[in-house]
C-alpha cells in the first residue's frame, strides 16, 4: 500500500509509528497509559496517546487499514509471574480482538516477548490463534521470530511477531513469510552504531566500577583456564561450605569454584590479597560470569553488565537485548555505557528522535519500544502477500 492509515495501540513512543509513517502511514489513532511514555510520543508525533485502551469505545476509533500492538508483555515474560491470560495485563489482547471485530482491519501486526510462544505449554499462543482465526484473520501457522542482530544490528532481542490479514472466507489459508539470507549474531560489531571519541561524563565508569573491573580483567587473566562455563563465585574459594539444602545445580557450581581454586590456589591468594579479600566488593561484584569463550583476553575487550546475579562479560558482536528493567551495558574499550542515543539506534529509531529528557525512562522506554526494523521489513513483507 502507497498510502495508509493505522492506530498504535500500546504505542509507548512509537516504535510502531517509526516503521509505519516509513512506509507511507499515517497514525490515526494511539492508546498509552504510562505518562512519561505519552510525554514522549507527543514530543515526537505531535499526537495526545494518552488514552487507556480498556475505556475506549471502539466505534469512536477511526476507520484504519492497519493495527499496530505491542501489546504488554509482563504477564508471558520469564522476567514476570508468567500469569498469561489469567493476568488481567494478559487479558489486554482481548481489548485488540473488540476493535478488530468491529472494524475488521484489514492488517495486523502484534509484537510480544519470545516466550509467547512456549508459555503454558503452549496454549497461550493457541489462545491467541484460535481467537484470530475465529474474527476471521489469515495468520502464519506459527509466530515469527526475530532478533535485530538478524537485521545487521547489533542487539539480541528475541521477539515474537503476530501477523494477519482479514480474509474471512480463505482462514485456513496460512500467511507464508520467508526471511532469507538472515546473518548470525557474530556478523554483527557492536562498534557499528557506538558515537566515536567523547561521550558526555555522566556516561563514563565510576572509579569503583573500574576497580571492580581492573580486579577480574586480572583474574581472568592469572587463572589456568581460559574458557569457563560456570559462574565465579568468589566466596565459594575458601572456607566455605556448600549449603546442604542447595539445588543440585547450585551444588555443582560451588563445586566448580572450590575446584578453580584448588587448581589456582597460588594465584587466587595473591589476587585475593590485592584486593583485600574483595571486602570492598558488593556481594554481586563478588561474581563474574564471564560468556565470551576464549574469543577475547581481556574484560576491556567486552561488553559488560552488572547485573544482580553478577558482572556479566560477552564478546562485542551483539548487546544483550535492552530491556525495561534498566541494565545499561557497558563498552569496555571506552570505559563506558551505552548512551541514550546508541540505544536509540540499536531500537532502529532514527538520529532525529527526541528521547525522554530523564535518562532512566528514556533507556526504559527503549527497552519496552518495538525494533523499528524489524516491523518495518516484516510489515513490507505482509504488504506483499495477496
Amino acid at each position: 500500500m502507497k498510502k495508509f492509515e493505522f492506530i498504535d495501540l500500546f504505542s509507548g513512543i512509537g516504535g510502531f509509528h517509526q516503521a509505519m509513517v516509513q512506509l507511507g502511514g499515517k497514525c490515526v489513532f494511539a492508546s498509552e497509559i504510562d505518562k512519561f511514555a505519552i510525554e514522549t510520543y507527543y514530543k515526537n508525533y505531535g499526537i495526545d496517546s494518552s488514552i487507556d485502551i480498556r475505556n475506549a469505545d471502539e466505534k469512536k476509533i477511526p476507520k484504519h487499514d492497519v493495527l499496530c500492538a505491542g501489546f504488554p508483555c509482563q504477564s508471558f515474560s520469564k522476567a514476570g509471574k508468567q500469569a498469561g491470560m489469567s493476568d488481567t495485563r494478559g487479558t489486554l489482547f482481548f481489548e485488540i480482538e473488540r476493535i478488530l471485530k468491529y472494524h475488521k482491519t484489514k492488517y495486523i501486526i502484534l509484537e510480544n516477548v519470545r516466550n509467547l510462544v512456549s508459555h503454558d505449554n503452549g496454549n497461550t499462543w493457541k489462545t491467541i490463534h484460535k481467537h484470530l482465526k475465529e474474527i476471521g484473520y489469515r495468520l502464519t501457522p506459527v509466530p515469527i521470530i526475530l532478533s535485530p542482530h538478524q537485521f545487521g544490528i547489533p542487539q539480541l532481542r528475541e521477539r515474537v511477531v503476530i501477523l494477519g490479514i482479514y480474509d474471512p472466507h480463505n482462514i485456513d489459508k496460512d500467511i507464508m513469510i520467508d526471511f532469507d539470507n538472515l546473518i548470525q549474531k557474530d556478523d554483527n560489531s557492536i562498534y557499528d552504531i557506538l558515537d566515536q571519541g567523547k561521550v558526555e561524563e555522566k556516561y563514563y565508569i565510576t572509579e569503583k566500577e573500574d576497580y571492580v573491573l581492573t580486579a577480574w580483567n586480572e583474574f581472568y587473566n592469572g587463572i589456568k583456564e581460559t574458557t569457563i562455563g560456570f559462574p565465579i563465585w568468589a566466596e565459594y574459594f575458601i572456607d566455605k561450605d556448600e549449603e546442604t539444602d542447595f539445588p543440585k545445580w547450585k551444588k555443582d557450581f560451588v563445586r566448580k569454584n572450590k575446584n578453580l581454586y584448588a587448581d589456582n590456589r597460588d594465584f587466587i591468594d595473591s589476587w585475593l590479597k590485592k584486593y583485600n579479600n574483595l571486602e570492598d566488593f558488593t556481594p554481586t561484584q563478588r561474581k563474574m560470569e564471564w560468556q565470551a569463550g576464549n574469543s577475547i583476553s581481556s574484560v576491556w575487550d567486552a561488553v559488560i553488565q552488572f547485573r544482580p546475579s553478577g558482572i556479566r562479560i560477552k564478546k562485542p558482536t551483539c548487546f544483550p537485548a535492552l530491556v525495561a528493567i534498566v541494565q545499561v551495558p557497558i563498552i569496555g574499550r571506552y570505559k563506558r555505557k551505552l548512551t541514550v542515543r546508541e540505544a536509540a539506534r540499536l531500537q532502529s529509531f532514527p538520529e532525529n528522535f527526541i528521547p525522554n529528557a530523564n535518562d532512566h525512562q528514556a533507556y526504559k522506554q527503549f527497552g519496552n519500544a518495538v525494533n523499528v526494523e524489524i516491523i518495518k521489513q516484516v510489515t513490507q513483507k505482509l504488504f506483499e502477500i495477496e
